[in-house]
C-alpha cells in the first residue's frame, strides 16, 4: 500500500488516545464491557492489569473489582483466553471467534506439534494416548463446570504423567502433561481460565470449557480484528500492526487491503487508519492524567513509541524482556511512574517533567488517591518488576 494521505500530527494521535482509549475524565466509562471494546483487548498475563486497567478508566472506580469480577466469571461478558504473540488477554465475547481464527489457529497448530515432539524426544506415550487423555479431560472438565488442573486430574490421574524436556540441555526441565497440554487446548480455543483461587490478583485459575463461538475464515477473522484494532489504536504503522497482531507481513498488508484501510502520514513515516477516520478528531477540553497499570495495552500498544514515550524513559520503566512496568502519564504522554507500597501508599516520581506545572502535578496526585481508594487493603506486585518500581517501593 502506498504513501498518502493526510499528516497526523502527534498532538492529534494524543488526543485519539484519550478520548478513545477512555483516559480522560469526560470519557470514562460505565462498565468494565465498555473498556474492553474500546480497547479490543486487556493484556491478562498478570491477572492484576486486567482490574488496574479498567479502574483506570472507569467514571466510578469502586465498581472496578465486582463488576471485572461479573463480567468474566458471571455473565461471560469478557473472555480470558490466549490471544496475539500467544499472549494471554481478556476480551469482549463477541471478539472470541474472530480472535481465535485470526491468531489462535495458527499459534494452536505450532504449540501441539511442539508438545507431540518434546512428548516423543522423551520417551513419551504418542499422539494417540495424548488424544485419549485430552477428550477424557475435557469430559471432566463439562461435568465439573471449572476445575483446577490437580482436579482434573483426579479424574483423569493419567495428566500427572511427566516427561523430561530438552534432556542433556543447558534449560533441561521436567513438564507434566497436564501444564502442556492445557495450554495446547487454550490456544486451540476449548478452554478458557476460570475463576481464580484466590483474589481479583490471584494467578492461580480455574479451567472451563470455552464458549461455543463459530468457526470463521481466517482471512475475514483477520480483517474484522483488524478493523478493531484500528478504530481504537489507529493510526498505526506496518511494524505496529505486524507487532500487535503477530502475524506475517502479507497478512497484515491483505487486511489492511480488505478493510479499505486509508494511509496518513506520520512522524515514523507511513501510518494507517480506518476507512473514514481520516478526518481530525477533537481531544478532551481538559488536559488529564493516569496512572496505568504495569503491561496496560495503552502503553503497550505499538511498537514505535516516541510520540508517547521518551526514549530516555525505557530504561526504568521496562524489565529486560520488554515489559513496561506501573507508567504515569500526563496529557498523552508518559512522564513518570508509580507503584505501591506495603503500607498501600501509592508513589509515583516524574522523569520527565517538561510541560508538567503544579496543577499537572495535582492532578496526577489526585489520581493516585483515587487508584488507593479503591484499591483499598489489597497490595499488587507486578509480575515483571522494573527498576523504577522497585525502587519505588524500596
Amino acid at each position: 500500500m502506498g504513501d498518502g494521505g493526510r499528516h497526523i500530527p502527534v498532538a492529534e494521535r494524543r488526543a485519539r488516545l484519550a478520548v478513545r482509549h477512555r483516559l480522560a475524565g469526560a470519557a470514562r466509562a460505565a462498565a468494565p464491557e465498555e473498556v474492553a471494546r474500546s480497547l479490543v483487548a486487556l493484556h491478562g498475563t498478570d491477572p492484576a492489569t486486567v482490574y488496574l486497567a479498567v479502574g483506570a478508566r472507569l467514571g466510578d472506580p469502586a465498581k472496578t473489582v465486582p463488576e471485572t469480577g461479573r463480567a468474566l466469571y458471571e455473565d461471560g461478558a469478557l473472555v480470558r483466553m490466549h490471544g496475539m504473540r500467544h499472549t494471554v488477554f481478556v476480551f469482549p465475547a463477541e471478539l472470541t471467534a474472530v480472535v481465535h481464527a485470526s491468531t489462535g489457529l495458527t499459534v494452536a497448530a505450532r504449540e501441539r506439534a511442539a508438545l507431540l515432539k518434546d512428548m516423543a524426544a522423551a520417551g513419551a506415550p504418542d499422539a494417540t494416548w495424548l488424544k485419549e487423555v485430552e477428550e477424557s479431560a475435557l469430559a471432566a472438565l463439562g461435568r465439573r463446570g471449572q476445575a483446577t488442573a490437580a482436579e482434573l486430574a483426579v479424574d483423569e490421574p493419567r495428566l500427572k504423567e511427566q516427561f523430561v524436556y530438552a534432556a542433556g540441555k543447558s534449560y533441561e526441565g521436567v513438564h507434566t502433561v497436564s501444564t502442556r497440554l492445557l495450554k495446547v487446548l487454550g490456544v486451540e480455543g476449548k478452554v478458557v481460565r476460570g475463576r481464580p483461587l484466590g483474589s481479583w490478583t490471584s494467578s492461580q485459575f480455574r479451567w472451563a470449557l470455552a464458549p461455543e463461538h463459530p468457526e470463521l475464515d481466517p482471512a475475514e477473522a483477520r480483517a474484522v480484528l483488524l478493523r478493531h484494532w484500528l478504530t481504537a489504536c489507529g493510526p498505526a504503522t506496518e511494524a505496529d500492526l505486524k507487532w500487535w497482531t503477530g502475524w506475517r507481513v502479507t497478512d497484515v498488508r491483505r487486511a489492511l487491503a480488505a478493510i479499505g484501510a486509508r494511509p496518513v502520514s506520520l512522524d515514523e513515516g507511513t501510518g494507517y487508519v480506518s476507512d473514514g477516520d481520516e478526518g481530525p478528531v477533537t481531544g478532551p477540553d481538559e488536559p488529564w492524567a493516569a496512572l496505568l497499570p504495569a503491561l496496560d495495552p495503552t502503553a503497550m500498544g505499538w511498537q514505535h513509541r516516541d510520540w508517547y514515550l521518551a526514549p530516555e524513559l525505557r530504561a526504568a520503566l521496562f524489565d529486560r524482556s520488554g515489559n513496561v512496568g506501573p507508567t504515569v502519564w500526563w496529557n498523552g504522554r508518559v512522564v513518570g511512574g508509580w507503584a505501591q507500597r506495603a503500607d498501600g501508599e501509592i508513589a509515583w516520581r516524574l522523569l520527565d517533567p517538561r510541560d508538567v506545572s503544579r496543577d499537572a502535578e495535582a492532578a496526577i496526585a489526585a489520581e493516585a488517591e483515587r487508584l488507593r481508594g479503591w484499591v483499598g487493603t489489597t497490595r499488587v506486585t507486578p509480575r515483571f518488576r522494573t527498576p523504577l518500581e522497585r525502587e519505588l517501593t524500596a
